[in-house]
């Protein structure tokens, strides 16, 4: 049922296309039915490349499961290599076609290729796209790194750059940013891969100094194979945000031998300047809920709480292999981790938790959008307006400029806050009045906010309905509290207090309410909620 409604990541297979989509001279057979071509439009539409992945399906019928589809897939892969002369081949099978065990691997050995062909096995049914991204570079480089062959030259240290693939969130400009900071420092780059990279260069990984992974779920496990087979070094700072950029260049500076200082002091990073300006200081304490895979939720977090001054009141990921990293992030800003591949789940939370901004992929621009939320977009998936045009890095230190404008414009601005206050009852600036760049919707969806008690019993029984009986009575006796209503006495008597803190003076009069099973919300309720929390 799950499936029919959205899902985080594709299954596995999606995942190596992912590979050998970014990389040049390289194949894909995939032994698999008429239908799972439709992962073609995830490349063609999403990320709008000029072509297609460089794929070939099998594309059996229902009337060929009868038959021979071994030969099928042999057939298939014999006119791939004679149509498209790749230099390296990756088989393997979809979700379906392995269902019927045709064993690609065997079969592709059996036709005696005179390149490398590379069979994977990637479990459809226990694992995701990021973990097939993964075991397929990973594969590619066991079988086609060589050792350091290249003699000594310049003197200079020089670095592989690991992580970006197709389909990446802004892999193309995170790559061209940390190449040039990389530059600056007087570090070559031996091999970016596999975005751009051919079998070739795969088999000069070895002869550089050190790695850098960019993106964990891709690069770590190949990254780690290197450091045991050639003594590789790798990076260990992701850099994502003023201050995990600063680390990033301080550890491959360490690595290189090279000094950092200059490169440093000349950083064109606004972001932390701005995020200090006296306009700015309305974002202090700005309530915010954070998903997205492991590497991007964590950097998010430190950036909105150490950078930004925001409040994490929510921290999760759907990326189950690295759910420890954060695990112990959530630890850092005193919340519960959701680890969840579920989206029903995150709105869930997210409708309980209330924040004032979402930072998330876009299942939770969504989410938000029917929360009336202010949302920005720091994970994968993705959809197609997160591949844009313009640069738009998110490492580095243009990066953390981006994500200060990215994250800060959805909110409502101190001076319209202002004017809001001065003006109460006027027609514009009103106590519900939204973001004006949001318009009449985010107008309307202000109600949320105010009926917040309904909308978490609403998402309790909701959630109940799919989970299981106990759940469903749990949910039961949710529906049973009775929703506090505010009166317009007490309405009046909470817009004198200052809007920085207004919203948590109404989450806390609503559930002092709740818990003395009040119906209604007068003034004295109020202060005697203040004078409870207070204690």
């Amino acid at each position: 049922m799950q499936l029919t409604l959205w899902t985080y990541e594709g299954p596995p297979h999606v995942g190596a296309m992912r590979i050998a989509t970014a990389m040049e001279d390289v194949h894909y057979v995939l032994h698999a039915p008429q239908g799972d071509t439709y992962a073609d439009l995830l490349f063609t539409m999403i990320e709008r490349l000029p072509k297609r992945p460089p794929v070939t399906y099998t594309t059996f019928q229902a009337r060929d499961l009868g038959g021979d589809t071994a030969e099928l897939f042999k057939t298939a892969a014999r006119e791939a290599f004679e149509r498209f002369k790749p230099k390296a081949m990756l088989v393997g099978a979809s979700c379906t076609a392995e269902l019927i065990q045709d064993d690609p691997g065997g079969l592709a050995k059996a036709l005696d290729l005179p390149i490398p062909v590379v069979a994977l096995e990637l479990p459809s049914y226990q694992r995701k796209e990021n973990w097939g991204a993964s075991e397929t570079f990973y594969q590619l480089v066991r079988a086609l790194a060589q050792p350091k062959t290249k003699p000594a030259g310049n003197g200079r240290k020089s670095c592989n750059i690991l992580g970006p693939t197709a389909l990446g969130f802004r892999h193309r400009d995170d790559l061209r940013e940390i190449t040039g900071l990389l530059s600056q420092l007087g570090i070559d780059i031996n091999v970016v891969a596999p975005l751009g990279a051919t079998p070739a260069d795969i088999s000069r990984l070895g002869d550089a100094d050190f790695n850098v992974v960019l993106y964990p779920e891709i690069a770590s496990v190949a990254a780690q194979w290197l450091t045991r087979t050639f003594g590789q070094p790798s990076t260990k700072v992701v850099p994502i945000g003023s201050g995990a950029t600063r680390e990033f260049v301080h550890e491959v500076a360490q690595l290189a031998g090279v000094d950092a200082s200059k490169v440093l002091a000349s950083a064109d990073a606004r972001a932390p300047w701005y995020a200090k300006s006296v306009d700015s200081t309305y974002l202090t304490n700005k309530r915010v809920f954070v998903f997205g895979d492991a590497t991007h939720a964590v950097a998010a977090a430190r950036i909105a709480s150490r950078e930004l001054g925001f409040t994490v009141v929510g921290l999760g990921t759907y990326s189950r292999e690295h759910a420890r990293e954060v695990r112990e992030a959530a630890k850092l800003y005193g919340v519960e981790p959701l680890i969840t591949d579920d989206y029903l789940e995150v709105e869930a939370k997210v409708a309980e938790l209330q924040p004032e901004l979402v930072l998330g992929s876009q299942m939770e621009r969504h989410i938000a959008k029917r929360l009336g939320i202010p949302c920005a977009v720091i994970s994968a998936p993705v959809h197609v307006q997160d591949f844009p045009a313009r640069y738009s890095p998110q490492m580095g230190f243009e990066g953390a400029n981006v994500m200060f404008d990215t994250w800060v414009h959805p909110l409502m601005m101190g001076l319209e806050e202002h004017l809001i206050g001065m003006f109460r009852g006027d027609a514009e600036f009103h106590e519900d009045a939204s973001p004006s760049h949001l318009g009449k919707s985010a107008v309307q969806s202000a109600v949320v906010s105010k009926a917040a008690a309904t909308l978490e019993t609403s998402q309790a029984i909701s959630s109940a309905a799919r989970t299981s009986a106990e759940a469903i009575e749990q949910a039961a006796t949710t529906k049973a509290v009775v929703v506090a209503v505010w009166d317009a006495e007490a309405e009046k008597e909470l817009k004198k207090i200052p809007f920085f803190v207004r919203g948590k003076a109404r989450r806390n009069t609503e559930i002092y309410a709740r818990d003395m099973g009040l119906s209604s919300i007068s003034c004295e309720t109020l202060y005697d909620a203040k004078a409870h929390f207070s204690r």
